[in-house]
């Protein structure tokens, strides 16, 4: 396909098509769906995190008002396991369906279900089933490096060179120890789901990032045909990874449904969002690093362990960044899992990179310490000349001049190194910085477009808009291709009955989608030509196609502006209500020998305050630049990355789940005591895009952004943290009670 180069419309700051909607509470989620004779759903949550259940006793649920069935293991019907699968189809982290046995595993699992006439009733019941059970002490320990793993091993993840012997050799290094506690996801929009069964079909209104990939695992789960099952999201309040595969509450929710023969509501309340629908799992991270004096880096070596469930290897990826970030003839990366009494892990915003990066860039900051050089030249000095894992080229990286015009907007240039030596209004300042990259690619996608009668245009894939603008980028790359005005193009997301479309994950969705939105409306505009000199009455009849073209909405000679006719009165000419194109792009990701590596690159810096008098940290300052091919659509990128930031600061200084080592339990289930940043922790947010295109990824030049605003923010802050205090914390996320001892005391210090 050609390269889209000069645009009116690709590139250019749209106001969001789906907007209106949401400010005027028109837009319909998940939860807002209401049926005649709904019914309503709440979960019995085990109080154990380990143990099984020994007797249940549902009578005097069964006899309260409006309770219509309370279901357990013995009655809730059959339900299946999803069978193993390789690509973006029939993926679920909880494998194991709600009520199969009576193991309990971690604190929160569903027991039973109970069904009412409202929510209230519904959950009065589910409080009142009475569970006894045979309790084990439970497994939730916080130390996870030296600890037993799911495997003999690590696993090898990437291997190149020696890294044992230029560690052994190198006289400049760095061995130290990072970790990360559990962090849970927390979107304004709590899980729902809402099913309907009509006897032979369900329908389920769902909060889902995939909705083709929920429709085929619930159609498994539930033992039916694909075609039987239709999944809706029409609108998303976040997700950040959460909802990308579905839960046990989902299928829950049908299997009701289908067992009362109405529609079925079950909303998750914020405490069980801390228990069951995934999290981002503890991780430590051991990194070492090896320099000769100059600077140049002769080894790396990360070994990570994240915790996983008890039945399921959730693989958190750690090291999928390190292995061609940085130019090294000795690397090795290794992974290892190990099991605990928690509910099961999932991707969260920035899944492996985000956590990987906060360790690798510390240790990073750590080593230009050692070698008394800048951080900045010292990751310019070994930046490299291609993908040294691979071998290959990158499609196109710009992370010199990431670090570069960051530092110059930044004014790294006035940076003191000393710990404690930069003051202003009485305030000592932090500055830190770190790179960041993010994986780039393309999953298989459909979509059509339709131009009709009435002068408006129809696009639609079974995507799902999860908040990062995707309607708006979709109707603009109609518009570029067509004319037609963007508030004139009907767009038409989540559903699993449309063109199977791509994961809202990993930030594929621009450059899985606009390949094949470009095909599409190029296609309906060949359909187009083809009516305008086929039809009766029609100016160009006779003509051959390649002599028309569609331009700004018209049929015209090519390169004549004279005698150009609306699409719309073609399409009465030729007496048709529509014309269509259908558009497919290829997948990239997980190419068995790529040609080239696709990624996108930034570099995070950032400034903290410190008041040592109040004990008072805050992030003030953030600079963040970012080469991500071209941005379609500026207003939505930015506000991508501006997000990314404030959870960025949540990661730093506030986030963390903590469990109750007696029962397993989440204790600060809650949106008091699970900490996350608000506008009052919100710095100054510089963000800059490089607009460098990537024509190898798409005929756009596009890649996605909603990921790599979170890579290297954590530590950012904390090597600002080191600058300001000359404490080093690697305990994520930062206490006050860290920065109140002497730096020679610490133990988050070597």
């Amino acid at each position: 396909m050609d390269q889209v180069t000069e645009s009116k419309v690709i590139g250019v700051a749209t106001p969001r098509i789906d907007g209106p909607l949401k400010v005027s509470g028109s837009a319909m989620y998940a939860s807002d769906h209401n049926f005649p004779g709904l019914l309503y759903a709440w979960p019995v949550c085990a109080t154990i995190s380990n143990g099984r259940i020994a007797h249940m006793d549902t009578t005097g649920a069964e006899k309260m008002p409006g309770v219509v069935a309370v279901y357990h293991r013995e009655n809730i019907g059959k339900l299946y396991r999803v069978p193993p699968s390789t690509g973006f189809s029939l993926i679920l982290d909880e494998k194991r369906p709600p009520l199969e046995d009576d193991t309990i595993r971690y604190y929160g699992q569903y027991v039973a279900v109970v069904v009412a006439q409202t929510v209230e009733q519904a959950r009065a019941a589910a409080e009142s089933v009475k569970v006894t059970y045979n309790k084990e002490k439970p497994d939730t320990g916080e130390k996870l490096l030296g600890t037993p793993l799911t495997t003999d091993k690590p696993d090898e993840k990437s291997k190149r060179g020696d890294t044992a012997a230029a560690l052994k050799a190198a006289k400049v290094k760095v061995d130290a120890v990072y970790k990360i506690p559990v962090e849970t996801h927390n979107p304004i929009e709590l899980h729902a789901s809402v099913a309907v069964f009509d006897g032979k079909k369900y329908t389920l209104y769902e909060t889902s990032q995939a909705v083709v990939n929920h429709r085929d695992v619930m159609a498994q789960m539930l033992g039916v045909p694909t075609e039987q099952v239709q999944v809706i999201t029409r609108f998303l309040g976040s997700g950040f990874g959460g909802k990308l595969w579905p839960w046990p509450h989902g299928l829950l929710a049908a299997a009701c449904a289908r067992n009362l023969g109405r529609p079925v509501k079950l909303v998750v309340s914020r405490q069980m969002m801390f228990e069951s629908v995934g999290h981002r799992p503890a991780i430590d991270q051991r990194i070492q690093l090896a320099a000769d004096a100059d600077g140049k880096l002769t080894a790396v070596q990360q070994d990570y362990v994240n915790h996983t469930s008890m039945l399921d290897d959730y693989d958190e990826g750690c090291g999928e960044i390190t292995p061609f970030l940085y130019s090294t003839p000795n690397l090795l990366v290794t992974g290892g899992l190990v099991r605990r009494n928690v509910g099961n892990p999932t991707a969260m915003r920035g899944p492996g990179a985000v956590p990987g990066l906060f360790a690798l860039e510390s240790a990073m900051d750590e080593l230009a310490i050692a070698l008394k050089m800048d951080p900045v030249q010292l990751r310019l000095k070994n930046e490299p000349a291609l993908d040294e894992s691979l071998n290959i080229p990158f499609s196109s990286r710009h992370m010199k001049e990431c670090l570069t015009v960051g530092a110059e907007k930044f004014g790294w240039a006035r940076r003191t190194p000393e710990s404690g030596s930069m003051k202003r209004d009485g305030l000592t300042l932090g500055w830190g910085m770190a790179a960041c990259s993010w994986l780039a690619a393309r999953i298989e996608t459909e979509a059509t477009v339709e131009l009709l009668q009435d002068g408006s245009a129809r696009v639609a894939c079974g995507t799902q808009d999860i908040g990062g603008g995707t309607y708006t980028v979709m109707a603009q790359v109609v518009s570029h291709e067509t004319g037609i005005p963007v508030n004139r193009i009907d767009v038409v997301l989540g559903d699993s009955s449309l063109p199977p479309g791509p994961i809202s994950g990993g930030s594929w969705v621009t450059a899985s989608m606009t390949p094949a939105v470009l095909a599409a409306s190029q296609n309906a505009g060949k359909a187009l030509l083809l009516a305008a000199i086929k039809s009766d009455g029609s100016p160009f009849k006779g003509k051959k196609q390649e002599e028309l073209e569609l331009i700004d909405g018209t049929v015209r000679l090519k390169g004549q502006q004279q005698g150009a006719v609306p699409m719309a009165e073609i399409l009465r000419i030729a007496k048709v209500n529509s014309v269509s194109g259908t558009g497919k792009s290829d997948s990239t990701f997980g190419a068995a020998k790529p040609k080239v590596s696709f990624h996108s690159y930034g570099a995070q810096f950032a400034e903290v305050t410190w008041q040592p008098e109040i004990a008072r940290l805050r992030v003030s300052r953030v600079v963040t630049v970012i080469d991500a091919g071209r941005i379609l659509n500026p207003r939505p990128a930015r506000n991508q990355i501006e997000g990314a930031v404030v959870m960025g600061v949540g990661m730093a200084l506030f986030e963390e789940t903590m469990y109750d080592a007696r029962s397993g339990a989440p204790i600060n289930n809650n949106l008091a005591d699970y900490v996350v940043a608000v506008n009052a922790d919100t710095p100054e947010i510089d963000v800059t895009f490089l607009d460098y295109p990537d024509y190898q990824l798409n005929a756009l030049g596009a890649r996605g952004v909603g990921e790599i605003g979170l890579a290297g923010i954590a530590s950012a802050i904390t090597n600002a943290v080191y600058h300001a205090t000359g404490i080093r914390v690697r305990d994520l996320p930062v206490r006050i009670e860290d920065l109140l001892v002497p730096a020679s005391k610490t133990t988050h210090l070597a």
